[in-house]
Formats: structure tokens, C-alpha cells, sequence
């Protein structure tokens, strides 16, 4: 008798699970968990195909789109142009223009430094300087030069002959047997005595002999150069002392 009331017992306990079951349980299987009016959550997985591949696209297409761009050269340059130039500095004009020139040539260092002491106050600087230069020392007269010493003195013998004296035979030098009929510091004496001699038949020539010599020259930086006077300090110069411009220093 009581296994047959346990058994009842169980049975209506297995009834009264299975209707609490179907009948108590709504809001759990027949509502979703989340609060009214949100919409509900879905995995990629469960979305439409369509979409799936929408969203695939939009994610590449931001992965491509670049990054924005530095300003161009062009675009850069024309933010310098506007920049404001900057006031050019102007530099101020001296009330005196430098001016330089060469006094000169002195004969001798003596000359020089005397002229440098007497001008040398109205200059800003002074340079003296020595220069080799070629100097005529004088017009030579003479007939060309022999082969032989014996054709020199045979030429010598026809010019006694025509009455021609004031010649000599060279001996040494750098022109030896030659006739030499003068030395002459004009050239006009010197040409008068060629025509001489040629009127009697022989070819007489002139030459130029010339030597180096030095040349002793002052240059000098003045103040003002327009107003600068060196003749007056200058009294006892040659008149072969001159003055040029000449590059400062």
C-alpha cells in the first residue's frame, strides 16, 4: 500500500514539473532578454549574405582611402611670397670719395723719398715701388757688319777714300767688324749723319740702343681725389714726373 502511494506521489510531482514548465516559463523562451525597444544583436554569421558583403567593401575601401595630402611646393612658396620682405639696409655715403693714383717715375731713390715726404701728409696711404724699364741711351750710326776682320778694315780704307772720317772698326762685343760711324743722343743728328754717308755710296744704318734702367714710382690713396694737388708740394720735379690713376691698395 505505501509503494503504491509513493508512486502516485511521483507521478504527480513528474505532472506538476512538466506544467510548470510549459506554463511558467513564457518570458524566457518567449521573449528576448534585452529591454523593449532595442533592437536585438546579431553575429556576422547570422547576417544576410548581402550584407555581409556591404560591410566587407565600406571596411576595404577605408583601408585604401589615403591620408590627406602635405601642402604642394607651389601652395608653400606662395605662403613665403606673402611673408613681408625685409627693409633693405642703406649704407651710409661717405662725405669723401677715395681716389688713387702713381706719381712718377722718380731717377733716383732720393727723389723718391723726397717726394713722398712732401705730399705723403695730404694722402691716406703711400706706396713706394721700383720697376725695370727699357731707356733709350741713344741713336747708333754704323755700316753692316763684315764677315772678316780684314773686309772691316778694307770698308774702313774706302771710306778715307771718300773723305769720310769719325768711323772706327769694332773689335769686340756683341758686334764685332763692324764700321761704327757715331753714337748720338739726338736722332736727328743721327739721321743727318746716315744720309752723310749713304749720299756717298755706302749703307749706312740707324739703330736704336737702348739699356734697362730702374724706375722709382709713388703710389698714394687720397681723400679726394679732384682737389688733390701735387704739383705744388712738387716744385723741383722733372718735367718727366706724372701722375695716372692707378688700382688702390
Amino acid at each position: 500500500m505505501f509503494l503504491r502511494l509513493v508512486f502516485v506521489l511521483l507521478i504527480a510531482c513528474n505532472i506538476a514539473a512538466a506544467a510548470w514548465l510549459l506554463l511558467g516559463q513564457d518570458d524566457t523562451y518567449g521573449h528576448g532578454a534585452n529591454d523593449p525597444d532595442v533592437p536585438e544583436l546579431h553575429l556576422l554569421t547570422e547576417q544576410p549574405a548581402v550584407a555581409a558583403t556591404a560591410h566587407r567593401v565600406a571596411a576595404a575601401a577605408s583601408s585604401l582611402t589615403p591620408a590627406s595630402p602635405p601642402p604642394s611646393a607651389p601652395a608653400a612658396a606662395a605662403t613665403q611670397a606673402k611673408a613681408p620682405a625685409p627693409t633693405p639696409q642703406i649704407a651710409p655715403v661717405p662725405h669723401h670719395t677715395l681716389a688713387c693714383l702713381t706719381l712718377g717715375p722718380f731717377a733716383t731713390p732720393e727723389d723718391l723719398r723726397d717726394a713722398r715726404s712732401a705730399v705723403g701728409g695730404q694722402a691716406v696711404r703711400t706706396r713706394a715701388r721700383q720697376e725695370q724699364a727699357m731707356q733709350t741711351k741713344g741713336w747708333w750710326v754704323h755700316l753692316p757688319t763684315s764677315s772678316s776682320r780684314e773686309q772691316a778694315l778694307a770698308l774702313a780704307k774706302k771710306l778715307t777714300a771718300q773723305h769720310i772720317s769719325d768711323f772706327f772698326v769694332v773689335n769686340s762685343g756683341d758686334q764685332p767688324n763692324t764700321v761704327s760711324l757715331g753714337l748720338f743722343k739726338d736722332p736727328g743728328n743721327a739721321r743727318k749723319r746716315r744720309d752723310e754717308v749713304a749720299a756717298a755710296g755706302f749703307p749706312a744704318q740707324v739703330t736704336e740702343r737702348t739699356e734697362r734702367v730702374p724706375e722709382y714710382w709713388l703710389d698714394l690713396v687720397v681723400s679726394d681725389g679732384d682737389h688733390f694737388d701735387w704739383h705744388s708740394r712738387l716744385h723741383n720735379a722733372p718735367a718727366s714726373v706724372g701722375s695716372h690713376t692707378t688700382g688702390c691698395f
